[in-house]
């Protein structure tokens, strides 16, 4: 299983605050893909351990937590005891990770907000 290293960036997210995009707000993720850049749900359940999401803005502290799912529904984890700071990943398990691509996640004021794939690296 190799884990890859994936960031996305804050995409242009028109009729909100964000209508430009800013490059300084987005997430580092570190996840198991397939060779056609698909998250590895095998490799997941069996290191589900090493898979870390980083939220990052200028405004705010940075915020660690891990990629979790139940069932078929994706998103980022910051405190296992508590589901109101989950991060809903729209069709997570859908989404090619390629440099290019887009994902949307619902923000902790329950805004979708689309980011873009902007590096996918392997893990040493």
């Amino acid at each position: 299983m190799t884990l890859s290293r994936i960031v996305m960036r804050l995409a242009r997210n028109p009729g909100t605050e964000f209508s430009g995009g800013d490059d300084h707000r987005g997430y580092a993720l570190t996840a198991p893909l397939t060779d056609d850049g698909m998250l590895d749900e095998a490799a997941f359940s069996k290191h589900r351990d090493a898979c870390a999401v980083r939220r990052f803005s200028p405004d705010e502290d940075p915020a660690d937590g891990r990629l979790n799912r139940h069932g078929q529904r994706w998103f980022f984890d910051y405190d296992d005891g508590d589901q109101a700071d989950d991060e809903p990943v729209h069709r997570l398990g859908e989404h090619r990770f390629a440099v290019g691509e887009y994902v949307t996640v619902t923000d902790e004021d329950g805004r979708p907000l689309t980011y873009k794939v902007m590096e996918v690296q392997p893990v040493g």
